[in-house]
């Protein structure tokens, strides 16, 4: 029996993987709004749930299925909707999940409720997914509602060919959004409220490239955060991650002395070996990856500096893994995210030798986490004392408010009325012992709340 869709059905969404996830779901859900859905957490009883995958890693498949039968047991026939890099990439393995309904490939997804004629829950869910050769169009998207900063997507796909990666398999060629969509969508933003943008892609320091359709770059990553950095309405600009060749020294001189973007830099290295780096494709070696962390240390000591490394890459040897351990304990960097290797279909990878046992990849794993806590607790220790300004995210939790100072350091601070999603400045104090760093919102912040309530009880 068919279950037509109404003007009251609910929909529910999740988001797996990368930030560039999140504001593509942010869209897809203000499509449904605008044709007068219902939008539930996704803790709640839905009619549809819409995940949104990712397929970077075993795990994020693995989570997949997880977040199916967390959705199955909000609402046992609900409509199952899988969209996202897992669907383009393996949409008939996807299909078999128990519970999927639809599923909806890189060109389809944006398109959801065209399919949405009828709700029934299928046997086997019906794919829709074209060839990733045919997904050559660009379509913009941000985030906003759930946050009080905006993941706001500005260049999509790839041209690299790293020996790991199926992102390309799953996204499609290098293009990007034009500079006046980009801008409007800014200001579409700042009207909502939001004080960060945080600008995403899957590249996005090749920013320029596909921008009218053509493979040659109208626009630069450059030219872009200029044109950024005068729109008076966003505090806070905040670049999500760049190639470490595509991070010029023009870039890193800007932010020095932009009025808008932080310093804040994510920079994936993957590898401290050149050895490994070759196998993996990477278009840099590690002395390049060196001189652009000193490099922008020397321009602004303050930097908080993020690191991407896989450890456990086939024939990484416990020599090129000391060598990538000692290479990351001697850069000023401020924090790490790891991943363990996993092997991708129809990637060059999975063909080479040298296979890294599992139980060795997670010891390396786990070494480097222990680095990174180090790392980040120096980089904190180094900054107590200094004015920072915060953007608090979290109101009167426990007696404190929590957020981000422009150098991206975690901080809580007493509670003293203070709104969320304002910008305070603040002394840094003391780490505490849950790892966050305390800090005291500055007397003039406080002397002019006073004022605020004082005016309100006239």
């Amino acid at each position: 029996m068919q279950q037509f869709i109404t003007s009251v059905s609910r929909v529910a969404f999740y988001t797996l993987g990368c930030k560039l996830n999140f504001s593509e779901t942010s869209t897809i859900s203000r499509q449904f709004s605008d044709q007068h859905y219902s939008c539930v957490d996704f803790k709640e009883k839905a009619d549809i749930y819409v995940i949104n995958t990712c397929s970077v890693t075993e795990s994020a498949d693995k989570e997949f299925r997880r977040v199916v039968r967390s959705a199955l047991k909000n609402n046992p026939k609900a409509f199952i909707i899988a969209t996202g890099c897992y669907a383009q990439l393996k949409p008939e393995e996807i299909a078999l999940t128990e519970g999927v309904d639809l599923v909806l490939g890189a060109a389809e997804k944006f398109k959801i409720t065209d399919y949405l004629s009828d709700l029934s829950k299928k046997t086997v869910g019906e794919v829709h997914s074209c060839e990733i050769k045919a997904v050559d169009f660009y379509v913009g998207s941000y985030s906003i509602g759930d946050r009080t900063r905006s993941f706001l997507k500005v260049q999509d796909g790839c041209d690299y060919k790293c020996s790991y990666c199926t992102i390309p398999l799953a996204r499609g060629v290098s293009r990007s959004s034009t500079l006046e969509k980009v801008l409007e969508n800014a200001r579409e933003i700042a009207r909502t409220g939001v004080k960060e943008i945080v600008l995403t892609g899957i590249n996005v320091g090749d920013y320029g490239k596909g921008e009218f359709g053509n493979k040659k770059h109208e626009h630069t990553f450059l030219e872009l955060i200029k044109a950024l950095d005068v729109i008076e309405e966003i505090e806070r600009f905040r670049i999500s991650s760049i190639e470490p060749n595509l991070l010029s020294d023009q870039i890193i001189e800007f932010v020095t002395s932009s009025k808008r973007f932080v310093p804040h830099f994510h920079i994936p290295l993957q590898s401290g070996s050149n050895d490994i780096l070759r196998k993996m494709r990477r278009r840099y070696m590690r002395e390049l990856y060196a001189e652009k962390v000193n490099k922008i240390k020397a321009f602004m000591p303050q930097a908080c500096i993020g690191v991407d490394v896989i450890v456990g890459f086939p024939g990484e040897s416990d020599e090129h893994f000391m060598e990538t351990f000692h290479f990351l304990s001697e850069l000023e960097i401020s924090y790490l995210h790891v991943f363990t290797y996993s092997d991708r279909a129809d990637t060059e990878a999975i063909r080479m030798e040298g296979e890294v046992l599992k139980a060795i990849r997670y010891k390396r794993n786990k070494a480097l986490r222990g680095l990174s806590v180090r790392k980040r607790r120096q980089f904190y220790e180094n900054q107590i004392g200094s004015m920072r300004k915060v953007l608090f995210e979290q109101e009167n939790k426990g007696g404190f408010l929590y957020g981000y100072t422009e150098n991206y350091i975690k901080v809580k601070a007493p509670w003293e009325g203070i709104k969320s999603n304002s910008v305070q400045e603040v002394r840094l104090k003391k780490l505490s012992s849950d790892g966050v760093m305390l800090a005291d919102i500055m007397e003039i912040t406080k002397k002019s709340f006073e004022r605020s309530i004082g005016k309100l009880t006239l």
